[in-house]
């Protein structure tokens, strides 16, 4: 797959003041990551990549998303790859273990940021509350951020998932990744342009829901 200007959003965000230099600085440490993400022919820093998609869906998903959600989806996976799963042990057990320290590690890092940049104690709260996914049954703001999340994962490693696992394996992944999602978000999903193969996968996914 490709990047925005086949279609994929691209996260923009306004200059200046508390909210530009907050992005600013968060984009400088993702664009340390040794890992990289071809999107539109150009290789790039995985998660600088991935923070600019991740903003875009959330946008495009709620038009009228704040601050605070903005700031969530660009700092989601912030400095990712300084956790390691090989640095937890093999199995699901320590894939959770893994996944949990993640995001605590990611919201940590992201209120150092936000309290460096001038915001208070209040909207550092409620980012950090959006990238632990606090209240994913009963916030809408949170809801968006998963399905953004589902939607960054599907446009940008879908391809990758499909050849490495096989037919079989990626519909249980996607059937998964499509239960975590709003109708909104499933409809999105199927709006991406993925070649006949990815598509037929997506829609046996959705069916064995």
């Amino acid at each position: 797959m490709t990047g925005p200007d086949a279609g994929f959003p691209s996260g923009g965000s306004p200059s200046g003041g508390n909210f530009g230099r907050a992005i600013a600085a968060i984009d400088d440490a993702n664009a340390d990551d040794p890992n990289t993400l071809m999107i539109d022919g150009v290789e790039r820093p995985k998660e600088l990549a991935h923070a600019e998609v991740m903003q875009g869906w959330v946008q495009r998903l709620d038009p009228t998303a704040d601050e605070a959600q903005l700031l969530a989806a660009r700092a989601h996976h912030l400095r990712r790859w300084a956790l390691p799963r090989d640095s937890y042990p093999e199995g699901r057990a320590g894939y959770l273990r893994w996944r949990t320290a993640l995001k605590a590690r990611h919201a940590e890092d992201v209120g150092q940021i936000l309290a460096e940049s001038g915001y208070g104690p209040e909207l550092i709260a409620r980012v950090q509350g959006i990238i632990r996914k606090e209240g994913l049954a009963s916030d809408p703001a949170v809801q968006t951020h998963e399905d953004a999340l589902c939607l960054t994962f599907m446009q940008t490693q879908f391809f990758e998932l499909a050849d490495r696992l096989g037919d079989d394996k990626t519909v249980d992944v996607v059937r998964k990744t499509l239960a975590k999602m709003s109708t909104q978000g499933q409809e999105e999903a199927l709006r991406l342009p993925l070649d006949p193969i990815e598509r037929l996968l997506v829609e046996r996914a959705l069916e064995s829901e």
